[in-house]
């Protein structure tokens, strides 16, 4: 994993999602969307934010340095792939 530079170009909403992982079985989760800097073609990817992280609000055009981890699963036949950041700094 790498930390990268990237904008936030969306903030979904923390919401809170059943969790066998977690303590309270309950853990809060964000959706955002970060984009590479550059210009507007830039790799672009959609992020969940786990935990304390998704308890963070963004504003669109935010900076941050997030660091990702991309992991896929197969289920039913099918191949997912899950982006999720480890960690947000916002600049």
């Amino acid at each position: 994993m790498e930390a990268k530079i990237l904008r936030v170009m969306k903030c979904g909403e923390c919401f809170a999602v059943k969790s066998e992982k977690s303590e309270g079985g309950v853990l809060n989760k964000r959706t955002l969307v970060l984009q590479e800097l550059g210009g507007k073609f830039e790799p672009t990817y959609t992020v969940a934010a786990l935990g304390n992280l998704a308890t963070l609000q963004f504003n669109e055009g935010d900076i941050v340095i997030a660091t990702l981890r991309f992991q896929s699963r197969e289920f039913n036949g099918q191949s997912f792939m899950d982006v999720v950041a480890t960690e947000i700094i916002k600049h």
